[in-house]
């Protein structure tokens, strides 16, 4: 633990180092401070942490616009919404990678590309949400944290219901901070687990919080040093090292305290050719668990596998080989909930498409994401890739071997974007079903023109909604497979999802969301908000990872769900800057100061305690 400390502090110094270069070089840094929020009042959250140090969130609550959000509210019966929104600073180590891989032209014009050099703190920025609000879609409070820098603030959890705490993920840092959103707009800490909590994974990605108020969450890279690592219930695992393979899921309490560990790898040898790890393991495995949801009534879990962290997240100057992209799903058995245990390993199918000089883009490469049913009497869940493009489909998650087909290819739905598309690489994230197990929801980033070939023309960014009813409703007897090309870029057709609306945020130059979240709360007569099965409106942020050379424009967008199921941009929730749709973060100043811009990854649809039944 001593030498995984020091190289954070070389690695923090020589980031240091790096701003007194730009300065030097004259690059533009952003004073601290600005008076562009003149009415903030600052408060403290701190606590301390396992290593005896104090950690804390700084409340800038900006109190003109929250007294005008009350006033007006108030005198028309009304409670406010917010969209928490989890950001991380943008410094010269963000903008400085795309002119490397592009040496040596690249250097000839740095200065005007990097916006801010200095390292700022990263924040969770608190947005109205109250549609009808004078202050709809202004920046009410950010919660900056401390005193860690560069955590690359990434996800949390899918969804927020009454009485949760926000578990928020630090890419870079490993931490795992736990936020208590009870008395919104103000926030507190409630803990925070270093990585000297979870020695054996790193890289810590989503999170899935269970009814007694615990989460599980994926910590996608393997553990902080390399060799054997003994997790909570005695199992042994051996692993490359942090941000390596294999990674876990960790099970924390609501003040972030580590209640177990439980290993993402099984005991026996995966496929050698298939999971690729580097430096290799006697042990070969594509256990690296990114997305995660949890059915508790099934006392079921699943999780699915991207990628081998450090090789593709935290050193985008390699070119790695496509199979360290994992092809991976796993079921757990979590009827004892303090010891979730890998019940089946699935390995997806290459679909109709996949052309054999080109493992990248084949269907089942990189599978990012996965979402459940809901509804009782539904077993089924859907996986996602990034790279692959595709969508998967199994009826029943509580098989002791579920069977996974292609459902859907983003293509059918890719080339309805402006601009159109099609799905090879198209870099899909976010997917998520309705409450109601009705419509499947889906964000692309997009893909950049010439990826495929100097012909390709790329592939425009958004969101679709798919009509699953039919697939879900069938159960074990559905006979969606996309088997063809023409499946592939017409659909399936039969109980195979289909497309009911799509809407077209950024382009494929800029890049469109990779994450996104439904507004599952709905604000009854008496004013007080409750869950919905039938969400309105879901936001999405255009934002990857930028040290990857996959960054983003920066916006947080709205999108209303409309009575037929279309999708539509909410052209009123609007920069209180610039005045255009969609909040941007590439801002210069924010109630804690000049710092200039920021990464919006991920977000959540939450109301205070007491406005909320």
């Amino acid at each position: 633990m001593t030498g995984l400390l020091s190289r954070i502090r070389r690695r923090r110094t020589a980031l240091a180092s790096l701003a007194v270069l730009a300065v030097a070089v004259g690059l533009t840094v952003l004073p601290h401070g600005g008076d562009a929020y003149a009415d903030v009042k600052p408060s403290r959250s701190t606590l301390k942490a396992a290593d005896g140090k104090n950690y804390w969130v700084d409340n800038h609550l900006v109190s003109d616009a929250i007294s005008t959000q009350h006033e007006a509210l108030s005198g028309a019966g009304k409670r406010p919404e917010y969209l928490i929104v989890w950001a991380g600073d943008a410094n010269i180590a963000d903008t400085v990678v795309p002119d490397i891989k592009n040496l040596p032209g690249s250097l000839a014009d740095p200065v005007q590309k990097v916006k801010n050099a200095l390292p700022g703190p990263d924040f969770l920025a608190v947005i109205d949400a109250t549609k009808g609000s004078p202050t709809y879609g202004k920046v009410l409070n950010t919660g900056t944290v401390g005193p860690l820098v560069e955590n690359e603030p990434h996800h949390m959890q899918y969804v927020w219901h009454k009485g949760e705490k926000v578990y928020a993920g630090g890419l870079f840092s490993a931490a795992t901070y736990v936020f208590d959103v009870s008395k919104l707009p103000a926030l507190s800490l409630s803990g925070i687990s270093l990585p000297s909590q979870t020695l054996c994974g790193s890289v810590p990605d989503a999170y899935w919080v269970l009814k007694d108020g615990t989460a599980y969450g994926t910590y996608m890279g393997g553990p902080v040093a390399p060799g054997p690592c003994r997790y909570t219930h005695g199992e042994v695992r051996t692993g490359n090292g942090f941000a390596g393979t294999p990674g876990e899921v960790v099970h924390f309490g609501p003040q972030g305290q580590n209640l177990s560990e439980s290993p993402a790898a099984v005991a026996k040898p995966e496929d050698p050719k298939l999971c690729l790890d580097t430096p290799s393991l006697q042990v070969p495995s594509c256990a690296n668990p990114h997305g995660i949801q949890v059915r508790e009534d099934l006392n079921a879990m699943v999780t699915s596998d991207y990628a081998e962290p450090r090789n593709i997240i935290l050193d985008p100057l390699k070119n790695p080989s496509p199979y360290l992209r994992r092809p991976t799903v796993r079921t757990w058995d979590i009827s004892d909930r303090n010891h979730p245990k890998v019940k089946s390993v699935a390995y997806l199918p290459v679909g109709p498409r996949a052309v054999p000089s080109d493992p990248l883009h084949w269907e089942d490469r990189a599978v990012m994401e996965t979402t459940v049913t809901n509804q009782p009497g539904h077993k089924g869940a859907f996986a996602e890739s990034m790279q692959g493009g595709a969508i998967f489909y199994t009826p029943d998650i509580t098989s002791p071997h579920p069977v996974w087909r292609e459902v859907f290819d983003d293509w059918t739905a890719d080339k309805k974007f402006t601009g159109g598309g099609s799905g090879p690489g198209d870099n899909a994230g976010w997917v998520q079903t309705s409450p109601d197990d009705k419509t499947l929801y889906h964000a692309i980033i997009g893909r950049a023109a010439g990826t495929l070939g100097p012909s390709d023309p790329g592939t425009t960014g958004g969101v679709f909604a798919l009509d699953i009813s039919k697939l879900v409703a069938a159960g074990d007897h559905y006979t969606c497979d996309v088997t063809t090309r023409d499946d592939a870029i017409n659909g399936g057709g039969g109980d195979c999802p289909s497309v009911q609306g799509v809407v077209t945020i950024g382009t494929a130059k800029a890049g469109g969301p990779h994450w996104g979240a439904l507004d599952n709360l709905l604000k009854g007569d008496d004013g007080y908000y409750r869950e919905t099965e039938r969400p309105q409106r879901l936001a999405t942020a255009n934002y990857f990872v930028a040290r990857t050379g996959l960054d983003g424009d920066h916006r947080v967008c709205m999108t209303d769900i409309n009575k037929d199921g279309s999708l539509s941009l909410d052209k009123d929730f609007k920069d209180e800057v610039t005045g255009q749709s969609c909040i941007s973060f590439n801002r210069k100043n924010w109630p804690h100061g000049a710092f200039g811009f920021a990464k919006p990854h991920s977000m959540l649809f939450v109301a205070a305690d007491d406005d909320t039944k």
